[in-house]
């Protein structure tokens, strides 16, 4: 696994609620990040790919800044979200020093001094300058000792352009399409290790780690490159907060968490469902997460976390209470990894790839017909029962299309016989399969 940084880095950093997050969405066009009044919304480093006039950036959005010479740390998220911040002005090419029009507050003064000695290029963006008080109100800023100022607007997207125009023209133009990576969300409940895995996976502290739930709120993408059997693919993985029931969210921001979580497995192409090895099996709330995939259609691994707690010896035992608490999931291959030592980390891999691989395949009509024959020599079809031509349409989940004289005549149990045969046959690795019945007038 190696983390791959084709395309320049652009951090946005600035002391809390001063718009970091409303940027980064006006930037891209849409609402990636959570934007809520409560300060301390914004912990991990949530990244997006930017395109603006054929250039590609990765845009990283971070924390607010709450702990320099001024302030003193009042909570366990203030040490870790500015560990995180100092991670991403590390990895930047560019900083974008989110400030509110005004006076310059002390902190900010504190921030600016922090980045001058970083060496990186930056530039200032001054937020919420909606009037024609801007060019005054960017004179007040000048004392921070950066050259470039613009003043924005991200409610109204006044000077996002001439921002971008400045920040982008000495990056590289894309002369051609790239392929799209395949994107893997992980779900589960809190605390399980999501953001553990995915900072094993790309070798880095991207996420913040702690053993509070609910340390995730947004949903964080991050591209790796995944490598096992001689084989590679290029993955986009997509942290997402702990999901915990509805009723038992406490707070507006946990609600919006929850929201992202359900559309990031929805836009994800496979689903990566992380429990913890508890002996009993699926918790109440795995099961419901599980559920929550099945019904998505989406491909699915059940990656067993903290497998070091668990004797090996107990493993098998393990699978088959998870398989029996969970059986509607029955297609999804299971692992067992450690995030905190890296175990079973290379089967992870190689399984990914395979689902993957499983997901873009498109099996031949001739082939699928062949085997449709070979499946109803074994077992003829029951109750004058007729099909006719069969053909693959794809979608979520993967559904074969089957033209037969009349769908009411098929039962249950030989419906469920053709999917068999199918996933027999083309080995769907991870993958939910559909057959569906069309009727057609006998000629």
């Amino acid at each position: 696994m190696e983390n791959k940084a084709s395309v320049p880095v652009v951090a946005i950093v600035g002391r809390p609620n001063v718009g970091k997050s409303s940027l980064f969405n006006a930037i891209l066009r849409r609402r990636a990040a959570i934007v809520h009044s409560e300060s301390g919304v914004t912990r991990d480093r949530v990244s997006a790919l930017c395109e603006f006039l054929d250039r590609k950036f990765q845009l990283i959005d971070t924390g607010g800044l709450s702990l320099y010479d001024r302030q003193s740390a009042k909570d366990v998220w203030s040490r870790e979200i500015r560990r995180q911040v100092e991670l991403a002005v590390e990895s930047a090419d560019k900083i974008l020093f989110v400030v509110e029009a005004g006076e310059p507050l002390p902190l900010d003064e504190d921030i600016a001094r922090k980045l001058r000695v970083s060496g990186k290029d930056i530039i200032v963006v001054l937020n919420k300058a909606d009037n024609d008080n801007s060019a005054l109100t960017s004179a007040n800023f000048a004392r921070l000792g950066f050259e470039r100022i613009f003043p924005v607007s991200c409610v109204h997207r006044i000077g996002l352009d001439y921002l971008l125009e400045e920040l982008t023209k000495d990056f590289p133009k894309v002369s051609a399409t790239e392929a799209q990576p395949f994107k893997i969300a992980l779900a589960g409940r809190p605390n399980v290790g999501k953001s553990s895995l995915v900072n094993r996976m790309l070798r880095e502290e991207r996420m913040l780690v702690s053993e509070i739930p609910g340390t995730t709120r947004d949903a964080v993408e991050s591209e790796a490159v995944i490598r096992a059997g001689g084989r590679e693919m290029k993955i986009s993985f997509v942290d997402t907060a702990g999901l915990r029931q509805r009723r038992k969210a406490d707070s507006p921001v946990e609600i919006f968490s929850i929201d992202r979580t359900e559309k990031a497995i929805m836009k994800a192409d496979m689903a990566l469902l992380l429990l913890e090895p508890f002996f009993d099996g699926a918790s109440a709330q795995d099961r419901r997460i599980g559920g929550m995939i099945k019904e998505s259609g989406k491909a699915c691994i059940i990656a067993v976390n903290k497998s070091d707690l668990c004797e090996k010896s107990k493993k098998r035992e393990l699978e088959t209470r998870i398989r029996a608490t969970m059986p509607f999931l029955n297609y999804a291959p299971l692992v067992f990894v450690s995030a905190l030592r890296g175990e079973g980390m290379p089967e992870l891999c190689s399984t990914m790839i395979s689902v993957a691989n499983s997901v873009m395949d498109k099996p031949p009509t001739a082939v699928i017909n062949k085997i449709m024959e070979e499946a109803q020599g074994i077992n003829p079809p029951p109750n004058n029962f007729k099909i006719y031509y069969s053909t693959f349409v794809g979608g979520s989940p993967p559904a074969f299309l089957v033209f037969c004289n009349n769908p009411k005549l098929c039962p249950q149990h030989y419906l469920s016989f053709i999917e068999n045969s199918m996933r027999k046959k083309f080995h769907f690795t991870g993958l939910p399969i559909a057959v569906r019945l069309r009727g057609r007038k006998e000629k």
